[in-house]
């Protein structure tokens, strides 16, 4: 199957998300006008809903399932993920006291911490609500799964501003806060639309490597992008004290001294941008990029029993696209 219809598939399943856009915004309304502007807030700003669109398109795997609208169950089960990476934001906006997300006022920045949590709070409620009316086995998936993200954070945490933060730990943390979300999201698809156990490991394990290759993108272009492209502010690992893998491979680099020198504590504007150029400098980009790819190869093995369908296409889509970000 050639790029160009893996992409067009990936395409004919992203036509599909106007209908869990519609019901991102049917589960968060309330009868407190705040609080549902507030809980709104980020779906309006928008995004490119990717755990919807692997949940979406693990559910189009389903054998027999040639196109047109997928069962409503499939839908609801991406909704059910979105709202909990969304409630994580919230969280996180207000760990890392975060003025802007999708190039609009944070939650916490226009009102406050306090409601930021609860509204996120709310978003993860509203989440398990979902989950619990589609099974139980997806209500304990999920509850498994934010569980995990609140692991990953605290792994983190553990080793913020410590230039000798290991890829072991780093991958622990990313495994934690992204992919066991991606990993839910495939599973959930997989399960919403009746298929057999093998095809829900799968499926779950695409979901696992293509969070992983997704979490390592996005942080090679917080160091690589602009502010601009990315919807927020650049460099913010770094400031956060939060070394990730181009730094870590820097930190090994003949500048690594250099380089450690302006890490491990709070860093000055100036002082980012000298860190972002030495990574650039050297071969951390690159390096991080291979692993991206191995962890993309890893992701396409696992659609191997899939063959033919249209679910697979698209997943294939999504790799090839996150392949062709880095180029």
């Amino acid at each position: 199957m050639t790029e160009n219809t893996t992409a067009t598939r990936a395409d004919g399943i992203a036509a599909q998300l106007p209908r869990v856009e519609s019901a991102l915004r049917a589960a968060v309304h309330t009868d407190d006008p705040l609080l549902t502007e507030m809980a709104a807030h980020l779906i309006t700003a928008g995004g490119k809903r990717q755990r919807p669109l692997v949940g979406l398109a693990s559910g189009a795997c389903a054998a027999g399932f040639d196109g047109g609208d997928l069962d409503g169950r499939i839908v609801q089960g991406g909704v059910a993920v979105e709202l909990v990476h969304l409630g994580s934001l919230y969280h996180d906006d207000v760990i890392d006291e975060a003025e802007i997300r999708r190039q609009a006022d944070s939650v916490n920045a226009r009102w406050g911490n306090l409601r930021a949590i609860l509204a996120g709070d709310f978003l993860l409620a509203r989440a398990s609500e979902i989950a619990a009316s589609l099974s139980t086995e997806i209500a304990g998936l999920l509850a498994a799964t934010i569980a995990h993200l609140c692991e990953g954070e605290v792994s983190e945490l553990r080793t913020a501003f410590s230039p000798d933060r290991t890829e072991d730990e780093y991958f622990a943390s990313i495994g934690g806060k992204t992919a066991s979300l991606f990993r839910a999201a495939a599973r959930i698809g997989a399960l919403t639309s009746g298929q057999p156990r093998e095809a829900v490991d799968a499926l779950g394990e695409f979901g696992w490597a293509y969070g992983m290759a997704f979490q390592i993108v996005d942080d090679i272009l917080d160091l690589t992008a602009s502010e601009a492209e990315m919807g927020k502010p650049v460099g913010h690992d770094i400031a956060e004290g939060v070394y990730t893998l181009p730094v870590l491979h820097a930190l090994k680099s003949d500048r690594g001294d250099e380089l450690a020198g302006l890490l491990g504590g709070e860093i000055t504007d100036a002082d980012v941008a000298l860190a972002r150029r030495i990574v650039h400098e050297t071969a951390g980009v690159t390096q991080a990029t291979v692993s991206v790819g191995h962890w993309l190869d890893r992701a396409e093995q696992s659609l191997a029993g899939f063959d033919g369908r249209e679910g697979a296409a698209a997943l294939m889509g999504l790799t090839g696209r996150l392949r062709a970000s880095l180029d």
